[in-house]
């Protein structure tokens, strides 16, 4: 089966308190484990849109490993890339939430079967006649055989003629700003996507203006689409011809993990299915206010039809 979309990355789940305000490093409720890790959270997005969807990870051979795996069928996303290792137990990301709205994490990721990503891992059928592949630097940040095989399924999916889209989606924690910069040039350069946000747009290219920015990235490759992510008040749509505004959706934030992923999902499985930059846009803005309304990382990916019923009937801001 030829792919629409393939992405590759961190497999978790995700085990978070029960209410707000309870630290991490005091006794108290946790819910989960919920399926998680960016890359399946797009992946699971862009299945439940209607897109053939792979994707390529590790999991250890234990109950988190299933659950996981578990959803992963159930949204019908293409599994003969995730390996179950028994070697090493699956990822996990231990998550508290504050009343201000920020969060606490500790992850247990590089030590995992989640951080054993390396080249060899890549299924090179998987890229047959793939139409897009979706990156993340927050996979390539964990360690240096992440970015190896970043390199690899870059390399792999140029041979076939796949588009690429990616999201810088910086972790200084993994890696620092100044060095991703350079690690992720060769992304950059390939990306007929981009979507970072305004500060990773400058970072990335060395300015302190967001339209200095852009101005570099659409000069490397014309032809691309830059989108800058700017969460809850929407996007804006950068390409050589057009610069379109999109604002978001007002909706209640339950559980603000995953957004960016289902943001990055709609964009590219409604670019790929025909939509102008800012129509496949204002479904991605729809797609990750969506994904803020639910419980658990995956639980606000909805299915098309839902999300074009959510944009009838909503109000943009």
């Amino acid at each position: 089966m030829a792919l629409d979309i393939l992405t590759f990355g961190e497999a978790l789940v995700e085990v978070m308190r029960t209410d707000l305000d309870q630290p991490l490093d005091q006794p108290a409720l946790f819910t989960g484990p919920y399926p998680s890790g960016a890359p399946f959270i797009f992946a699971a997005q862009a299945a439940r849109l209607g897109a053939q969807v792979g994707a390529i990870g590790a999991v250890g051979a234990d109950a988190f490993g299933r659950c996981l795996l578990d959803q992963l069928h159930t949204d019908g996303i293409e599994t003969s890339g995730v390996r179950m290792l028994d070697t090493h137990t699956t990822g996990v990301a231990f998550v508290a939430y504050e009343s201000s709205g920020a969060r606490d994490f500790v992850f247990h990721v590089r030590g995992a079967a989640a951080g054993q990503l390396t080249p060899d891992l890549l299924d090179e059928r998987l890229f047959t006649d793939l139409k897009l592949l979706h990156i993340m630097g927050s996979t390539l940040s964990i360690h240096e055989a992440a970015l190896a095989m970043g390199l690899r399924s870059l390399e792999l999916a140029r041979q076939t003629g796949a588009k690429i889209s990616f999201d810088p989606n910086l972790r200084p924690q993994l890696m620092p700003n100044s060095q991703a910069k350079a690690a992720f040039a060769p992304f950059i350069a390939a990306a007929d996507i981009l979507i970072p946000t305004s500060e990773e747009a400058k970072l990335l290219t060395g300015t302190d203006d967001e339209t200095a920015a852009v101005d570099v990235l659409l000069a490397q490759r014309p032809e691309r689409i830059v989108v800058i992510t700017r969460g809850a008040a929407g996007c804006t749509v950068y390409t050589q011809d057009q610069v379109a505004t999109i604002p978001g959706f007002t909706i209640e934030e339950i559980d603000p993990t995953g957004a960016g992923d289902c943001f990055d999902a709609g964009f590219v499985v409604r670019w790929l299915a025909g939509d102008a930059p800012a129509e496949a846009a204002r479904f991605a803005n729809a797609c990750g206010a969506l994904a803020v309304n639910a419980k658990g990382p995956m639980a606000g990916a909805r299915p098309l039809k839902e999300v074009h019923a959510f944009i009838t009937s909503s109000h943009s801001q």
